[in-house]
């Protein structure tokens, strides 16, 4: 009579079954995979026939695919028709726990969450947002005061601006930059930054409390009065440079900390210890943080600028606003440096944390010729980089001919950090709110009316602050009914120009710039990135400096070079409008096009992952006789019968050739 096993399944077998040897046919080696793949775990394979977990020899083991389910359809099939179909117990995700006793699964254990979040991940991203809070509220702060220093300075004006970004804070950004480099290749990482941003926060400290307390020492006052009465008026700026010089080294470190410590050691650091999934999600909460530490730091600056109110007659109120701000700007920075060394010491070394497998993408460095010529060669990148050289020479046009007027209305240094404050403030909360309505904006009215935005509210307002200080007395009468002079309304005006537009810049000028190399190919879209930052990046930056002091040298003052400035801004501005029009024409449609590729390969991908489930369907259902067959073909002992298995092993044999599309061996 023939035996069969019961129909309680595998697992009901004796507790010490007979061993014998299972030698399968080839034609069955191919369809059928061994015990062992179905059932990699140790616990499983004690609850199944030794005869089933017999492996096959080296060179047919190389013949057959691993053992998870992804890997081999057919494998999955058999094995979940070997476990799961015949027990009629539910399939489980692999690497889920299994109990000692082999009763069943359990699913894996969630790690700890806080608000939605792992706290694994929560570890790394809360040290690092406080840390951002912290650079950003320094340079806030100092990016406020350098202004205030060198603009109200006895000897000085806004004319020295230009003048400075060129020939004093370009070489050393560059000088900077090369040294950074050499000791990158000697120091370790940690102490890399120790080494960068110390000597920023031993800068701060001494300016407050040492040079700036003996300024009338340190500066050469009467050789500047000497080549000033030698050279004419007309080269105030290049002399203001060496006659207030400690505070121009203070401009030069202020700016530093905005592109080092925040673009270098910030954001390196973060790309370093963060993984790609994190950096989504989290990077553009930093954005925000960013705007909040703006406003914060802009009610600092203001409240220490308004304590001379408070002081008597004769003391310095402004050296007691410095001292109690760069107080701050050491605790913080300190701050920066204990989180970055606790992070350093307790979740960068944690192994069960994960690690960022980012590798940086190379550059290629183009020279200026060739960068040249990626622009010449296409409208697309040609227009892409006049959106870039028209925001930095508009902007930089405008923002120095308002702290002239700014300076004329608040000369004391105290009044004038004390509006600087409240400016900082406006920016963080318009910048904010220009952030949140952003993708609104992309998403309602398209890419063309968001690139536009900016150089319009740039336009508007700087026509109305060229006007107010060009046509100003006629209008005296009518602002004077409002409580305002002229110089005072072109000061709020001028404020307004900048606030708009910085916190457009941010929100969407960027974006909208980073949208805009997307549809390119990515020969184009790498070189013409490489090309605007070779040559449009610098020339936006010092291209405003530039024109203005050439009018500054030709007209005698930035005063009587206004109209001219206004009229170049014109200029510019309205480039730049034509170009945002003309690369909309060409953007949108590449952009279609992209998207009609990603929906057809999204129908392309449902598709295939159809056929690819119903031929699994089909294959599972074809194969359940299969099953039975070769449960009811195993005898007590565990070993099959070679007269009974030769017909179904021609079958399988067919079947797994046809379904390979490979010859039956």
């Amino acid at each position: 009579m023939e035996r069969v096993i019961s129909t309680k399944g595998l697992l009901s077998l004796p507790p010490k079954p007979q061993t014998r040897p299972f030698h399968p046919l080839h034609t069955l080696r191919r369809r059928f995979p061994s015990a062992a793949a179905c059932f990699p775990s140790p616990a499983l394979r004690a609850h199944v026939p030794t005869s089933a977990l017999h492996d096959f020899s080296s060179k047919e083991r190389s013949s057959i695919p691993g053992p998870t389910a992804a890997a081999n359809p057919e494998t999955s099939h058999l094995c979940l028709g070997l476990w799961a179909e015949r027990r009629k117990v539910p399939t489980f995700r692999a690497g889920a726990a299994i109990p000692a006793d082999g009763a069943g699964f359990v699913e894996e254990e969630e790690k700890p969450k806080f608000l939605g979040v792992e706290i694994s991940t929560l570890k790394k991203i809360i040290p690092l947002g406080v840390m951002f809070f912290c650079i950003l509220f320094n340079y806030t702060i100092l990016r406020d005061t350098k202004d205030v220093l060198v603009v109200t300075a006895k000897g000085s004006s806004a004319e020295i601006i230009p003048f400075l970004k060129t020939w004093v804070n370009l070489p050393m950004a560059v000088g900077f930059m090369l040294l950074y480099t050499k000791l990158s290749n000697v120091l370790s990482k940690e102490a890399l930054f120790y080494t960068v941003i110390l000597p920023f926060i031993a800068f701060f400290g001494a300016f407050s409390f040492v040079l700036y307390p003996l300024r009338d020492a340190i500066h050469p006052t009467a050789l500047a009065d000497k080549l000033l009465a030698a050279l004419g008026p007309s080269f105030l700026g290049p002399v203001a440079i060496l006659r207030i010089w400690s505070f121009c080294l203070f401009y030069v470190m202020a700016e530093l900390w905005g592109s080092v410590v925040i673009s270098v050691l910030f954001w390196g650091f973060a790309n370093q210890i963060t993984t790609v999934e994190e950096a989504k999600e989290f990077y553009p909460l930093f954005g925000l943080g960013a705007n909040i530490a703006l406003i914060f730091s802009g009610r600092t600056v203001k409240y220490f600028s308004n304590l001379r109110k408070n002081l008597g007659p004769g003391v310095d109120g402004w050296a007691i606003s410095l001292k109690g701000m760069m107080s701050i700007v050491v605790l913080l920075g300190l701050i920066i440096c204990a989180i970055y060394w606790g992070v350093n010491k307790f979740v960068v070394n944690d192994p069960s944390l994960p690690r960022s497998d980012r590798k940086k993408k190379e550059k290629p460095k183009l020279g200026m010729n060739e960068s040249l010529k990626v622009l010449l060669s296409s409208r697309y990148v040609r227009d892409l980089a006049t959106l870039v050289v028209a925001y930095g020479i508009s902007i930089n046009l405008v923002e120095v001919t308002w702290k002239s007027k700014l300076k004329a209305q608040f000369p004391s240094p105290n009044e004038y950090s004390s509006f600087m404050g409240d400016f900082s403030t406006a920016t963080g909360v318009a910048t904010f709110t220009m952030m949140l309505l952003g993708r609104l904006i992309l998403r309602k009215f398209g890419w063309g009316v968001a690139a536009m935005i900016t150089p319009t509210v740039l336009l508007l307002t700087g026509v109305g602050f060229f006007s107010l200080i060009l046509f100003g007395e006629p209008l005296t009468p009518l602002l004077g009914s409002l409580g305002m002079t002229p110089l005072l309304a072109a000061v709020y005006v001028g404020a307004l120009q900048n606030i708009f537009s910085k916190s457009a810049k941010y929100s969407l000028f960027d974006p909208c710039k980073e949208m805009a190399y997307i549809p390119l190919d990515e020969e184009m879209k790498v070189k013409g990135k490489a090309a605007i930052d070779v040559v449009c990046n610098p020339l936006g930056k010092s291209g405003g400096a530039l024109i203005q002091q050439f009018m500054i040298l030709t007209f005698g003052s930035l005063a009587n070079s206004t109209p001219y400035l206004g009229g170049i801004l014109l200029v510019i501005v309205l480039a730049w409008l034509g170009a945002a029009r003309s690369l909309d024409s060409q953007f949108s449609p590449l952009a279609k096009q992209e998207l009609e590729k990603e929906k057809m390969l999204k129908e392309k991908v449902k598709e295939s992952s159809t056929e690819a489930t119903e031929e699994a369907n089909d294959g599972s259902k074809g194969n359940g006789s299969v099953h039975e067959s070769v449960s009811s073909d195993y005898s007590s002992n565990g070993s099959p019968s070679k007269q009974e298995l030769g017909p179904e092993s021609e079958g399988s044999s067919e079947t797994s050739s046809s379904e390979q599309g490979s010859p039956v061996r």
